[in-house]
């Protein structure tokens, strides 16, 4: 999901929270009972490389194509048009996960989210500070999904079954974000990028370890679901970020 606005940061009406597409399957993290554990290992791990690899490239592309929106100073899309690119994009990824053509949709995908991402960034450069408020909410993000990345990796707790409580609270946290968008209600907004923050990081952790363990298998589907949370975790702190910089 990926929360966007076309209201000024500095109007105390916050960005609108998209829907987030849980990586297929929330608690498929049930293995074949005929593959040994080094074997899933090894294919988590290889499943993962990818992910990686495909993720860095998708960021980078999103990053170049929010750049150029914002340089172009392009309006903002509006709620119905980005959440109908974007459900519409998630599909186009899902039906060709298993081609070649699903890398292209995915570019599809990050790009159009970039896109709608350049004039959200104009709206906070555009504030007292706004430069830096940018620069804080993308080293936390990289710091947070970099050190929960890691922390996955190498911990022995289990987050495999918060598959369905992290799908629940993000369906819940989008709807409290609809209705702060649609009654105005500033305060319930940035309740929402608040648990936004917290969501996402729990998305990170589970599916990371959802790919180790081979519940994702597909690293198509695996890089949407990081890089929506990433996305997410981005925009959700630069309202919050933005909201005390107004204050102070």
């Amino acid at each position: 999901m990926h929360p966007l606005s076309d209201k000024s940061p500095d109007r105390g009406v916050t960005r609108k929270p998209a829907v987030m597409e849980m990586a297929a399957g929330a608690d498929s993290h049930y293995l074949n009972s005929g593959e040994t554990a080094v074997e899933r290992n090894a294919a988590g791990q290889k499943v993962l490389a990818n992910t990686y690899r495909l993720l860095a490239m998708t960021l980078l592309f999103s990053g170049i194509t929010a750049m150029s929106s914002a340089a172009l100073n392009l309006p903002h899309p509006g709620l119905i048009i980005t959440l109908v690119g974007y459900f519409g994009l998630l599909f186009l990824v899902s039906s060709l996960k298993n081609s070649a053509w699903g890398i292209g949709a995915v570019f599809a995908l990050t790009g159009f989210m970039g896109y709608t991402l350049g004039p959200v960034l104009n709206q906070y450069l555009s504030l007292p500070g706004g430069s830096g408020i940018v620069a804080t909410a993308f080293t936390v993000t990289a710091v947070v999904f970099t050190g929960l990345s890691m922390f996955a990796r190498t911990t022995s707790m289990s987050f495999l079954n918060a598959g369905n409580f992290l799908f629940i609270g993000i369906l819940t946290a989008f709807l409290l974000g609809l209705a702060a968008v649609f009654f105005e209600m500033p305060g319930l907004a940035l309740a929402v990028s608040g648990l936004f923050v917290l969501l996402m990081s729990g998305l990170i952790l589970y599916e990371t370890q959802n790919i180790l363990a081979g519940g994702e298998t597909n690293y198509i589907m695996a890089t949407v679901s990081l890089y929506v949370a990433i996305f997410n975790l981005f925009t959700s702190l630069l309202h919050l970020l933005g909201v005390l910089g107004n204050d102070e």
